[in-house]
């Protein structure tokens, strides 16, 4: 068959295979034509899973006649002033979305510049450009789409159900609307209620405001802002504190320069930075937004812009890895009890008394309390009064009761953890503060104290090591060899010592002794594909720590001891001075508080 140039029409819908995916795809690349144009407030609105119509309204700067009369030819852009793709500084400059969409559905386009004294209308169907026309618009542009993918059927099997097509197009909104917050966002269609973003503050806390707003309360209680920056890298934005966490990595969202991507390099940095927090199976959610020179990022890597290429990739890493570790351990005492109402919910009565009172309207409980209230049914019988749940708090007298004390140390009561008062069930401190209580779990607690001062000795005295008699010879392939006595030195600090035994093989010389007898093969492999995927040796890292953990839990204080009342203050003295102290090494939390407003709630004194 002879080589021939394909007609516009083939190229066009050739092109709309890489750009336009789904419907979520127009509804990225629509929405961040109106956000390049200045836009304030954008609405979407979709019908059928975005199948059948999408409508992206903004207040832009519009488009001229003879802007309109290009907008929907290939590669036709006003985003670059000039040749250079090393200074993008737009979401978009690849002029392939408008003729792209327009080659598989129906696309009307109506746009009004502040030069023109009326709008302008345009309609594409199936790559067939109408004659523009005169319209209605008071400013910006409204672009719409319907019968997505009629030109090329084919395409319509493969996309999945409308409720899932209007979820994607949902994620992508929210993560452009997580970008901007300083832009009015509004969602609606068929398949959920609508939904509204007002513009925010510009800063942080307008930053936070519409996380919070998208990610929900939860995350907003418990975010943690974190910044960091070096060489002209910024990286900021806001971390869930480790008691908010997913069974995914999907809440973890990535910008650079405004531009929402999804990135391995992210999920690697947020990895190593809990990896002192979390258990292996949890994620923390996380939205981080790193501004750097255009010339050192390549956003010119992926049909649908949504990856990114950094000119230094361990630079952008280390920031995000030193941002995250600094804000959590400055937030370090933060728990899953003291961030939000679990602690509260867990105290409350799951009980609804059914009183049958009087009937006086003026009567007030709390004017009159001891005021006759006839009978309580649900309340019949002394065993009533007993909750099944709460079964276990009927023990009798504390473990060792610090209760000699008539009046606590003031100087204790005002430290963060307060003075000990009582020990419960040979395991819990109890703790009076100046404005509250506290409930410490003695073992957790001291778990992380010891494997804090592990660390520290590792990280002052190195890694210790182990000389094998003779050196164990693993072979892999060319490539990966490479791949890991790059980074030998580093290998190094962690305890294990590699050379290079000809082509194809390494000789592992040292182990770290933590690991005890070691099976070099098996470690090196790990860290191989490891390398490979995230270009980090966090395996031998996170399996150092892991046993410094495990030797942590064996060697603190057990739970079941009784301790001394002078113990337990020196237990809560020393969680004040370590790092960390609000969850163990598994990612549980060490202490629970309750302020005294909190507690006064739960007995309706508030």
């Amino acid at each position: 068959m002879p080589v021939r140039q394909l007609p516009e029409t083939i190229v066009n819908r050739i092109a709309a295979g890489e750009v336009v995916e789904r419907p979520a795809s127009v509804v990225k690349e629509l929405v961040e034509n109106a956000i390049d144009a200045g836009a304030h407030r954008i609405d979407v609105f979709s019908d059928g899973g975005g199948r059948r119509r999408i409508g992206i309204t903004d207040d832009g700067a519009g488009m001229t006649h003879a802007d309109l009369a290009l907008a929907t030819d290939r590669h036709a852009t006003s985003k670059l002033d000039d040749e250079d793709l090393l200074a993008i500084r737009t979401l978009g400059f690849r002029g392939e979305a408008l003729p792209s969409i327009g080659s598989v559905a129906r696309l009307g386009i109506t746009t009004r510049h502040a030069s023109e004294p009326h709008a302008w209308s345009l309609a594409v169907e199936g790559g067939d450009k109408s004659p523009i026309m005169p319209a209605a618009l008071s400013q910006g542009t409204r672009v719409e789409v319907s019968d997505l993918f009629y030109a090329t059927p084919a395409r319509l099997k493969f996309l999945k159900t409308d409720r899932t097509e209007a979820e994607a197009i949902r994620e992508v909104v929210r993560r452009l609307a997580m970008a901007r917050p300083d832009i009015a966002f509004s969602m609606a269609g068929e398949e959920r209620a609508p939904v509204t973003w007002a513009a925010a503050l510009p800063g942080p806390a307008g930053q936070l405001t519409r996380l919070g707003d998208i990610l929900g309360a939860e995350f907003r209680l418990s975010a943690i802002e974190v910044r960091s920056e070096r060489e002209g890298v910024v990286v900021e934005g806001f971390a869930a504190a480790p008691s908010l966490t997913r069974a995914n990595a999907l809440g973890q969202y990535l910008f650079v320069n405004g531009r929402p991507v999804r990135d391995k390099l992210i999920i690697g940095a947020v990895r190593a930075a809990y990896s002192d927090y979390l258990p292996r199976d949890r994620h923390p959610v996380v939205a981080l937004f790193v501004t750097l020179d255009p010339q050192e990022v390549d956003a010119n890597v992926h049909p649908a812009k949504t990856e990114v290429r950094f000119r230094n990739a361990g630079l952008v890493r280390g920031l995000i890895v030193h941002a995250l570790k600094e804000g959590l351990a400055r937030e370090g005492r933060r728990t899953a009890a003291n961030s939000d109402g679990a602690v509260l919910e867990s105290f409350r009565p799951n009980f609804s008394p059914n009183f049958t009172m009087r009937p006086n309207a003026n009567w007030e409980w709390r004017q009159s309390p001891s005021y006759p209230v006839g009978a309580m049914p649900s309340f019949q019988g002394s065993a009533a009064l007993a909750e099944p749940d709460q079964a276990g708090f009927d023990v009798g007298t504390p473990a060792a009761d610090v209760r000699f004390e008539q009046t606590p140390n003031n100087d204790l009561i005002d430290r963060p953890l307060g003075a000990a008062r009582a020990q419960l069930h040979e395991n819990y401190i109890v703790s009076q503060t100046r404005d509250g209580m506290i409930v410490v779990d003695q073992h957790a607690a001291h778990e992380r104290i010891v494997y804090e001062r592990l660390k520290a000795s590792i990280a002052a005295n190195g890694v210790q090591r182990q000389i094998l008699l003779i050196p164990e010879i693993v072979e892999m392939d060319e490539a990966t060899v490479e791949q890991l006595l790059d980074r030998a030195e580093e290998l190094a600090g962690f305890g294990l010592a590699i050379d290079s035994f000809g082509p194809g093989a390494v000789a592992v010389r040292e182990t770290p002794s933590l690991l005890g007898k070691a099976n070099a093969g098996a470690l090196l492999r790990d860290l191989a594909e490891h390398m490979a995927e995230w270009d980090e040796a966090l395996p031998l890292e996170r399996r150092l720590m892991h046993v410094a953990a495990t030797m942590a839990c064996h060697g603190s204080v057990r739970s079941g001891r009784r301790l001394k009342p002078e113990e337990m203050n020196a237990l809560l003295r020393e969680m004040e001075d370590t790092p960390n102290s609000g969850q163990c090494n598994h990612g549980r939390p060490t202490y629970v508080e309750l302020k005294l407003s909190d507690i006064e709630k739960l007995f309706g004194r508030r």
